[in-house]
């Protein structure tokens, strides 16, 4: 039950659609605006840098509050509590994925996904997933390449570095976090090897 309890929550969290909800407040609904993704990216490239960063702020401090309530939750009915937090952490990037106020059409994840690493894992897995995120963003221009390489060497670094009591569930969680984050990029993915996917900053 208390598992339950952590995952519902943490996923209503998640769901949240903050990009949605934001551009509607500027009379824009940004589903019917370029990429139609409520994430950040195409907030962004739709309303601006401001609006933008905005949303990128409020989808990774949802992956943040979710692992800090999970924990909290686990630690008060004394259960597991590094389990409770992963189990909040990947309710929450489901939640933003497949947030039921929207049909469960929602962003890609990796905002809040970010906020969820930065709060499991050391600090250094964190930021290497941000050195790798700009690192391939500023070659290539491709924010979707750029994510997709920062999900996959999150748990390349975390076999680096992680504690062996912990390695097998936060490798675990980073491996389903990075399938995951693949298969919502599938068509972003065929676009790459197609050649036609549109670098940032490019119309």
């Amino acid at each position: 039950m208390t598992w339950l309890l952590i995952f519902v929550l943490s996923y209503l969290i998640g769901s949240v659609p903050w990009g949605y909800l934001i551009a509607r407040l500027k009379g824009v609904d940004i589903r019917q605006h370029g990429s139609g993704n409520i994430g950040t990216a195409n907030v962004l490239r739709v309303m601006g840098k401001k609006w933008g960063y905005l949303v990128f702020l409020c989808d990774f401090f949802k992956g943040i509050l979710s692992v800090k309530l999970g924990s909290l939750i686990a630690a008060y009915f004394l259960v597991n509590v590094g389990l409770g937090s992963v189990i909040a952490a990947l309710a929450c990037v489901l939640g933003h994925d497949y947030p039921i106020w929207l049909g469960f059409k929602g962003g890609k994840g990796i905002a809040t996904l970010a906020g969820t690493v930065l709060s499991l894992f050391a600090p250094l897995v964190f930021v290497s997933f941000g050195v790798v995120w700009i690192a391939v963003f500023l070659i290539s221009r491709y924010t979707s390449l750029a994510s997709i390489s920062a999900v996959v060497a999150v748990p390349i670094v975390a076999c680096l570095i992680v504690a062996k009591a912990e390695l097998p569930l936060l490798v675990g969680f980073s491996v389903l976090m990075a399938a995951l984050a693949i298969w919502r990029h599938r068509t972003n993915i065929a676009r790459l090897l197609k050649g036609t996917e549109n670098r940032f900053g490019k119309k």
